[in-house]
């Protein structure tokens, strides 16, 4: 049995320890701990809860917009606040355009190295890798010239003596398996996706009026104000702006995306039996249609046990099967006590100690749901609106499957989403999916202001103790936050965000959370490298700062990483 302790995983956000047991060349224990924490809750106490989202917008550097939605719905729900149709397309925009620009980002940019050698992409056929591309899309720049460019420039970086943006990959790792012309192809693109990304982020600035860190966003609404005859405000230049450029993300999507994640999950085909962990799955419904939350674009549940059969719907914004069954434990984490206790009861009483394999070991606490460990994020979404039968995902879940078996040459089922591939395949559905549906809510704004309605803003009163949450399907799953208010001023606030449920640790009980339990019976060829553990964490997209400052309670540096 050997130890295996990776200190920082990189290619995420924030900072995440992962220690693993391997016994026979399998993982055979595993453990993730957040190695950050988080006290912005302990910030708002005191503070109005108007301003609450430009606080938790700074839970973290990637994940702004998603906090301040889920901000803002909060303290709606708390005074039972409707916002009007033009605030909710327009967050709906914001929301979309962001998870676009994240989901593109953790593809090409965080994991896509996992499993493409970009040195082995030296030795492919610039030809050979234009004829492969063009038999999966007709993207223009899948062409000999453009291939040829790409295999050049990576070919300066190595002449040169060094990769630049990549250095410290595990090339030529016995793990690694596309073919040299699938590797330059997957190199090209992950350059394209950095423009890509950028366009998607330019819609949330037209429209946020910056990124990261929006400043549009009110408590009952949006400061956007419209008038089409207006150059500084919002009028159909930018409106049409915004189409644009998630017309072109949409291309992207469906020519580039969609074909790399089916070419790699047919080329690496066994790792859709590795990775599986936790079978129960989590999603809340978002892209509301009415300005209550009582009808989404995209639904939301659970699932037990893996069996689609099991679901259960999650319908509103005040839905009570999800407000009264959310709950976070420490008996594991770095918090003074052991309990487990509803949101609106927590307290964040930090209290750091050594790492105990038996004990306490992350910053990270441990969600429950209904007393289960379940899993986040786009496999959960995408297997509750298969099991809803909502049309875009099982449309896009079924063209995955057909084309990834076609590539493999074999039938491929849904039940291989449960697994480390299965996560990437259902972060593109998702992508395309809600690409699809950014574009419907674009043309519901657009005939809602032709209707002559200009509203975006209603106003907020506070009275008394008003207690709500908000919940929000970010890009790596369910995120809430839990407000409690008392005469007009914030007396608690909790966040309970998608890589706590996944990052968390063992519970009371002993439980794994998913990453853990997802790690346990991986291969690892080469305990020096553990590229295969690092396949599954990525997976997941940890973004670990908002899960959770390197002190200890007195103000003490604990440790200090130096980036290579």
């Amino acid at each position: 049995m050997s130890r295996i302790t990776i200190d920082p995983v990189t290619r995420i956000e924030g900072h995440l320890r992962i220690d693993v047991e391997v016994n026979g060349g399998r993982v055979a224990n595993a453990w993730s701990s957040g190695q950050m924490f988080r006290g912005i809750e302990r910030i708002l106490q005191g503070r109005d809860p108007r301003d609450a989202w430009l606080f938790t917008q700074r839970f973290c550097g990637v994940c702004t917009t998603v906090h301040a939605i889920a901000s803002v719905r909060a303290v709606e729900n708390a005074l039972g606040l409707e916002v009007p149709l033009n605030a909710q397309y327009i967050r709906n925009l914001i929301i979309a355009a962001h998870a676009l620009h994240d989901h593109i980002v953790h593809f090409y940019h965080l994991s896509a190295l996992d499993w493409v050698d970009v040195v082995s992409a030296l030795k492919a056929d610039p030809a050979k890798a234009a004829t492969l591309a063009e038999s999966l899309s007709d993207w223009p720049n899948n062409n000999r010239l453009q291939l040829k460019a790409v295999q050049d420039r990576v070919k300066g970086f190595v002449e040169a003596g060094q990769l630049g943006i990549f250095t410290n990959g595990y090339w030529g790792h016995p793990a690694m398996k596309l073919p040299p012309e699938v590797n330059l192809l997957a190199v090209a693109h992950y350059l394209e996706a950095l423009e890509y990304q950028r366009r998607a982020n330019q819609v949330v600035a037209i429209l946020g009026s910056k990124t990261p860190n929006i400043q549009n966003l009110a408590v009952g609404g949006v400061a956007n104000a419209i008038n089409l005859d207006n150059e500084a405000t919002l009028n159909m230049k930018k409106l049409y702006q915004v189409k644009d450029l998630l017309d072109g993300m949409m291309a992207f999507v469906e020519k580039v995306y969609f074909p790399d994640i089916c070419a790699v999950g047919a080329m690496y085909a066994d790792w859709f039996n590795y990775g599986k962990g936790v079978p129960n799955y989590l999603a809340v419904p978002d892209l509301p249609l009415d300005g209550k939350g009582t009808q989404f674009d995209l639904p939301g549940g659970t699932i037990m046990n893996g069996d689609l059969s099991t679901i259960r719907e999650i319908k509103s914004f005040e839905d009570p099967y999800f407000k009264d069954n959310v709950a976070e434990c420490i008996a594991r984490s770095w918090y003074d006590g052991d309990w487990t206790k509803h949101p609106w009861d927590e307290s964040t009483d930090p209290k750091y100690g050594e790492w105990q394999d038996d004990g306490k070991y992350s910053w990270i606490k441990a969600p429950r749901f209904n007393g289960e460990v379940v899993q986040v994020g786009p496999l959960a979404q995408v297997l509750v609106g298969v099991a809803l039968k909502h049309e875009p995902t099982v449309r896009w879940a079924m063209k995955t499957l057909e084309t990834a078996g076609k590539i493999a040459g074999a039938q491929l089922s849904p039940a291989i989403l449960h697994s480390t591939l299965g996560r990437h395949a259902a972060r593109m559905i998702r992508t395309a999916v809600i690409g699809e549906v950014a574009l419907k809510h674009w043309q519901l704004l657009i005939e809602n202001i032709k209707k002559g309605d200009v509203s975006i803003y209603n106003k907020p009163e506070f009275k008394g103790e008003q207690r709500g949450f908000g919940f929000h399907e970010a890009p790596r799953g369910t995120l809430s936050h839990w407000v409690v208010i008392r005469d007009g001023k914030i007396a608690n606030y909790q966040a309970v965000v998608p890589s706590t449920w996944n990052a968390g640790p063992r519970d009371d009980k002993g439980r794994m959370g998913p990453y853990e339990a997802s790690l346990v019976g991986n291969p690892v060829a080469n305990p020096e490298l553990p590229l295969e553990v690092l396949r599954t964490v990525h997976s997941f997209d940890p973004c670990i700062a908002c899960a959770i400052h390197t002190l200890d309670p007195e103000g003490q540096e604990i440790a200090r990483v130096k980036a290579l």
